[in-house]
């Protein structure tokens, strides 16, 4: 179930969306969905909302990209003499759905710290 529509993200864009695009784009909307509530299912509905276009308006592709491949995330070109580098890193990247810092302090998640260890359960039981 996406959390967004695709004039959620004609809206956003100011494009009008071929029905190519459309079933691209929804297709987009329900993967961004997934990934979103893999992270933070508690989340509210109007982040879920903002988030999806955010995701899915980073990751569908506009006639103003340049061309670069599926998970670059720096590119760069010359004319003369003809060069072009592509860097590819861990985070997400052109063409992919990801949730960006930003996006995940509007779920509610972001810069919590915390850890968890097992152990320690076993500890105090020894010890009480």
């Amino acid at each position: 179930m996406a959390y967004a529509t695709i004039e959620d993200i004609e809206v956003r864009t100011g494009k009008t969306y071929t029905n190519a695009e459309k079933i691209q784009l929804a297709a987009l909307l329900d993967d961004a969905a997934v990934l979103i509530d893999s992270y933070r299912s508690d989340a509210s509905a109007d982040a879920k909302h903002v988030v999806s276009c955010r995701m899915v308006i980073r990751a569908f592709p506009t006639e103003d990209d340049i061309g670069y491949p599926l998970g670059a995330t720096q590119g760069s070109m010359t004319a003369g003499p003809y060069t072009q580098s592509v860097t590819f890193g861990s985070g997400g990247g052109a063409g992919e759905l990801y949730l960006g810092k930003v996006d995940k302090q509007l779920l509610g998640g972001g810069n919590q710290i915390g850890s968890y260890s097992p152990v320690q359960e076993l500890v105090v039981t020894c010890f009480d």
